[in-house]
């Protein structure tokens, strides 16, 4: 080479006869294809003529050697047991097995009949879990499994119908106090009810809940011969005093322990009933100011067993939905049966209309049609001017209308007459007398 960067001649002679390495390939799309000849295609069943294709190869020491395949994930498929393979079955319908287990798992299934059958059971199965479904319990499985088991084997005893609810209605709220964690039996409860003309509240928590309801529940233990929580002897019947009593006599904010003491009562007192037979029905119950037969004090406590429950939901924040509707309708009808009466005591009080049509005891009188609608709903007629009088649609004189719930909320002192949401017809005195009856059911 000269020193101006150019080959001499004698170098060009020696270089003239060799092969030259052609030049990069432009992209397809930088090519004007028809302006390039294509080669001669050879008669058809001959083979192309020598030459037709340019040579265009590079010099062996030049020539790329080809990349080494990847080697393969899995060589073979694991020769496992057959009882590893079985075990692997929940693993592999939940996508939890590894690559190599899973295509021993899928080859195994392809002959063996048993197992296949076991994993599009469990395939069947995973379809079912829901993570992000209520953790709350179907209000009707209980029955439904009950329903059940019965029907193959009925039970030598039965629950009474009459005692269904208060069973259904504790079960309900076990279930919910077994899936709730220690710190959560200290959370805040807001308790409220109505006196006289206003709303009344009081704060507790979760386990002081199940202590007032295990206080209350005494009584009916009392009535049927079973232990006082309270002790007995010297214990107050009003249901207040009891649960003052009972938080009084703890030295401890009570915890989770007091569950179990209240679900062995309230077992003592659906096998006690169901034992005693027909006649245990109406034995009275007494409450201090007043007493009720047994069946209506059950139905008493299924509803505030209810009722608290939805407290006790409300304060750590967990689903609960209302009785089914054959127990929500007997939870109704008791309070509808109890209005008369409480109408009668706020008047005695000064706080309800005067009488304006008494008449005698049994006979029809001035009554307001009560329209339960929705869930567990129906139609009562409440007796105005006596509580010996009897409702009669031919007498009535008002018509209220609420939602089944909405009037449970309102008898259970959750909302106040002025706010419960009730379509109203006719005389006004006589509507609000009785929704501020409905609240005067209410108690701690």
């Amino acid at each position: 080479m000269s020193g101006d960067g150019r080959e001499s001649e004698g170098g060009e002679e020696e270089v003239r006869g060799a092969r030259r390495i052609p030049g990069p390939r432009g992209a397809a799309d930088d090519l004007d294809l028809e302006s390039v000849p294509l080669p001669p295609l050879p008669p058809p069943g001959s083979a192309a003529p020598a030459g037709s294709v340019p040579e265009q190869s590079l010099p062996e020491q030049s020539v790329p050697e080809p990349p080494e395949a990847p080697e393969p994930l899995m060589t073979s498929v694991p020769d496992l047991p057959h009882r590893v393979l079985k075990a692997l079955l929940g693993a592999w319908a939940l996508s939890a097995c590894s690559a190599e287990e899973t295509a021993a798992v899928e080859e195994h299934l392809t002959s063996c009949a048993p197992c296949a059958d076991e994993a599009l059971r469990l395939r069947d199965a995973v379809g079912l879990l829901h993570t992000d479904g209520s953790l709350d319990l179907d209000p009707t499985l209980r029955s439904r499994v009950m329903d059940g088991c019965l029907g193959r084997r009925p039970a030598r005893i039965p629950v009474p119908e009459w005692a269904a609810p208060y069973d259904a209605e504790t079960a309900r709220l076990d279930a919910l106090l077994r899936d709730i964690g220690d710190s959560e039996w200290h959370a805040p409860v807001r308790l409220q009810w109505f006196e006289e003309e206003r709303e009344v509240s009081r704060r507790t928590t979760v386990a002081g809940v199940i202590g007032h309801l295990m206080a209350v529940d005494g009584l009916l233990s009392a009535a049927l011969g079973l232990d006082d929580p309270l002790g007995g002897g010297e214990a107050p019947l009003d249901p207040t005093e009891r649960t003052e009593r009972y938080w009084s006599s703890t030295h401890r904010p009570p915890t989770r322990a007091v569950r179990e003491p209240w679900r062995a009562q309230s077992h003592e007192l659906i096998r006690t009933a169901s034992f005693a037979g027909r006649n245990v029905a109406e034995a009275s119950v007494s409450y201090g100011a007043f007493a009720l037969p047994l069946q209506d004090a059950l139905l008493d406590r299924a509803f505030e067993c209810w009722v608290h429950g939805g407290d006790i939901a409300d304060a750590v924040d967990y689903p609960y939905e209302a009785p089914s509707a054959a127990h929500l309708h007997r939870m109704i009808d008791l309070a509808a049966r109890l209005l008369p009466a409480a109408v009668a005591g706020r008047r005695r009080s000064g706080l309800a209309g005067p009488a304006k049509d008494l008449v005698t005891a049994g006979a029809p009188g001035r009554s307001v049609h009560l329209e339960i609608e929705g869930h567990g709903g129906g139609d009562w007629y409440i007796a105005l001017d006596s509580p010996a009088a009897v409702g009669s649609p031919e007498r009535a004189v008002a018509q209220v209308a609420l939602d089944g719930v909405e009037f449970c909320r309102l008898a259970a002192g959750h909302i106040s007459p002025v706010e419960a949401a009730a379509g109203q017809e006719g005389d006004r005195e006589a509507i609000r007398d009785v929704l501020f009856a409905a609240a005067s059911l209410s108690r701690l």
